[in-house]
């Protein structure tokens, strides 16, 4: 398989450059698309539709095809798959039935393909992308090999979405499935954050909604331990520290904490909604701030998968969390040339609201403040 990546900022300019690439022969089936939402997708994905080309496609809180992030702009990776080896599904979550959408999605694809695996995207600020996981394990079983990313519009937070060819949703689902026996697809979740302290019990919370830990606020804990001041209503930048530096971790049973950050303070008793659900009795533990660490981390992790069960791939589809450009800053370039440099084959990435994904030697889980990479090789 041939894969080639390019970007650009207007439909115009992702046509020249597709145009430029198919100069030498190469015919792409298939496009996966990561653009800000401020940009024309309908343009971008009608213009690839005329030319044959299966679109995959989320908005983002940025997008990169090499060590420079950039920032609505629109980023394709080209492929040119077989089209038997894959298949594009997608659906609107009604009455929240992300599980039963997932799971009916997942069938469909197992009426196509006995050893299959997923590449997927979700929109909507209010969808659980747990419930998304667990409904493709219904079908597809708990060992599922399945990553993908949350669409996301430029940190707004308003309205994200997901779109193919002549479809588009703000509540939705898009689910590449792939032929597992002739595409090979790995991927890791890795996030690197450090953490601190002892372990801490959530003594009272409901799903996403962590009201105190070790008796006390989960407000006034964490930002005790973190050292923040002026922690008030009118101090707009209070939850993007949080959620940017002082994420928890939940401990869990099997494999590596999964990143929880405080998006949303209830101001009333101090306690807060994080990106997803925290069961009361849970273990948790504070994190510090990133440093070099956290990325040397990710790349060791990439790193690993190449040399224990990748070898060799085609191309590289990234789906990493918007919190961690905010940590990192211009740091960002440093942790993405290295994942980019472990197999060096053209490579997309988004920012995403959430990332979907198996950890090393843990569940099938929705993260945040980490990074998803997924490797592709055609047999």
């Amino acid at each position: 398989m041939i894969a080639k990546s390019i970007k650009g900022t207007s439909q115009e300019e992702i046509q020249t450059s597709l145009q430029e690439s198919m100069r030498d022969g190469f015919t792409p089936t298939l496009a996966i698309v990561f653009m800000s939402v401020s940009r024309d997708r309908q343009a971008v994905s009608r213009m690839l539709d005329q030319k044959g080309i299966t679109v995959f496609g989320s908005t983002t809180n940025g997008e990169f095809i090499d060590e420079t992030p950039e920032s609505k702009s629109i980023v394709v990776l080209l492929l040119d798959m077989n089209p038997e080896n894959f298949r594009i599904y997608h659906g609107e979550f009604e009455s929240d039935n992300y599980r039963q959408t997932a799971a009916w999605l997942a069938g469909e694809a197992m009426k196509e393909y006995s050893d299959v695996g997923f590449l997927l995207a979700i929109s909507g600020a209010a969808t659980d992308g747990e419930q998304v996981l667990l409904g493709l394990q219904d079908e597809a079983g708990e060992e599922v090999n399945a990553f993908g990313g949350a669409a996301a519009d430029d940190y707004k937070f308003e309205e994200t979405f997901v779109f193919t060819n002549n479809w588009e949703n703000n509540k939705g689902i898009i689910l590449m499935a792939i032929d597992q026996s002739k595409v090979k697809m790995k991927g890791i979740a890795t996030c690197g954050w450090k953490a601190v302290g002892t372990e801490k019990t959530v003594t009272k919370s409901e799903g996403n909604h962590v009201f105190t830990i070790d008796g006390s606020p989960a407000l006034d804990i964490t930002t005790r331990y973190g050292g923040l001041e002026n922690i008030t209503p009118e101090n707009k930048d209070v939850m993007v520290e949080l959620a940017a530096n002082f994420p928890l971790q939940l401990q869990k049973e099997k494999g590596d904490p999964v990143m929880r950050p405080p998006l949303v303070v209830d101001w009333d008793d101090h306690s807060y909604y994080t990106s997803g659900t925290v069961p009361q009795g849970s273990k948790i533990r504070f994190s510090v701030p990133p440093d070099w660490d956290v990325m040397e981390k990710v790349v060791k992790g990439v790193q690993n998968l190449k040399d224990s069960e990748m070898p060799e791939a085609d191309a590289l589809v990234v789906f990493s969390c918007g919190g961690r450009i905010l940590s990192f800053g211009p740091m960002m370039n440093a942790e993405l040339e290295g994942i980019k440099e472990v197999w060096n084959v053209p490579m997309a990435g988004m920012f995403s609201n959430a990332e979907l994904g198996r950890m090393s030697g843990g569940n099938l889980e929705m993260h945040n403040l980490t990074t998803c990479c997924v490797a592709l090789k055609e047999e």
